[in-house]
Formats: structure tokens, sequence, C-alpha cells
């Protein structure tokens, strides 16, 4: 396993065979932290207590073709693996109760499709405090070890968080890379990686 741990931090993924293959990104709350041994806060958010939030994984995607968009399960927008635009969210965790998490699917089959792809999550319902949430990232594929992003430096109060930015390499692998940056919604985060899309209120 490789820890990404200070922002910038970058890897290229290692190919097998001709392309890197399927890559899974999940999203998780860590459950051994001291709040959820206690019953506190992570504990309702496993199923012993009410609901405190919804935290949703989620992607920004660029392709080469110059079409973008966004995957999340906001506005329905789950995507597809084998057709465009080649990333799909399996589904949508409301509670934290999934012990798989959230998982965002990127087929790299595609690179010579796909330009860039910014993974962030969002809480979509409730307090905005990343620091008792305990967020990790794990990126795995077939071809190398894993690649973990921890949530471990916090902006509580912003409900946005960049987590990593996955770019091709010239169309041989992806490179991924350690944001971990924070802001107030979906509009600022575009802004600060030059997207460059539309954004308006949506639900689920």
């Amino acid at each position: 396993m490789i820890e990404l741990k200070k922002k910038g931090q970058s890897i290229n993924l290692t190919k097998k065979g001709n392309d890197v293959g399927e890559i899974l990104v999940n999203l998780n709350w860590n459950q051994n932290s001291k709040a959820a041994k206690s019953g506190g806060f992570l504990s309702s958010l496993f199923g012993g207590g009410q609901k405190n939030f919804d935290l949703d994984l989620g992607c920004l995607y660029e392709l080469n073709s110059g079409e973008k968009g966004c995957v999340q399960a906001l506005g329905n927008a789950f995507g597809s693996l084998k057709d465009f635009p080649y990333i799909q969210l399996d589904h949508d965790d409301r509670t934290g109760a999934s012990t798989g998490g959230e998982n965002l699917r990127i087929n790299g089959s595609r690179i010579k499709d796909i330009k860039r792809v910014l993974v962030y999550a969002f809480i979509y319902e409730g307090a905005a405090n990343w620091s008792e949430a305990g967020g990790i990232v794990k990126l795995t594929y077939g071809g190398g070890e894993d690649i973990v992003v921890k949530l471990d430096e916090h902006r509580n109060g912003q409900i946005m968080c960049a987590i990593a930015m996955i770019e091709n390499v010239q169309n041989e692998t992806f490179s991924v890379k350690r944001l971990v940056d924070y802001f107030p919604g979906h509009a600022k985060m575009d802004q600060a990686y030059g997207w460059g899309m539309s954004w308006q209120a949506g639900s689920k």
C-alpha cells in the first residue's frame, strides 16, 4: 500500500499489459476512530443512532474530446463504465452504514479518451465536520499497489473536499496526485481547477 501524505505528492499507475485496467476508487469512513468506539458521532453514522450527515463520493471528468461533466449521486449522474463517460458510481450510501462505502469505477482501457478526473467528496446533508468523519480514499487496480489518501487535513465548515487528481500520462497510464483541498461548494472547486462548468442546485 502506498499512502500519498503530502499535498501535491503524486505517483504513476503501473500498466498491466496494454493498459491499467479497471480502477476502483473507494470512499469510506474510519470506523476505528475514538468517536465510533465511544458511541459518539461516528457511531450514529454507522447505525448506532440518528444519521448526522450524508457524505458522497463523486468526480469531475474531462475527456480528450473536450467533453466535461460530473459523476455523482446528486442529480442521479451515476455515469457508465462501458460507455461515455467511462466512469461509474456504484451506489449512494446515504448513512455511512455500508461496509464497502461508495465506489467510483474508471475504465482504464479507455485511457485515450480520458484526460483528467478530479475525485471529490462532499457533505450533502448535515454538519460539515470533516475532522469527525475520518474519511479515507483508496484507489485499487490490477497492476500495482493500492494507493491511499486520508482526509487528515481538515477545514470544518466547508462542504467540499477535492481529494485527488487523476491525469492521463501520454495515453499510456494515469498519475494520481493528492489534493485534499476544501471548498464551500461545487462552483468554487470547479473554478480552482479550471473546469469551466455551469452549476445549479440539485437534489437526490
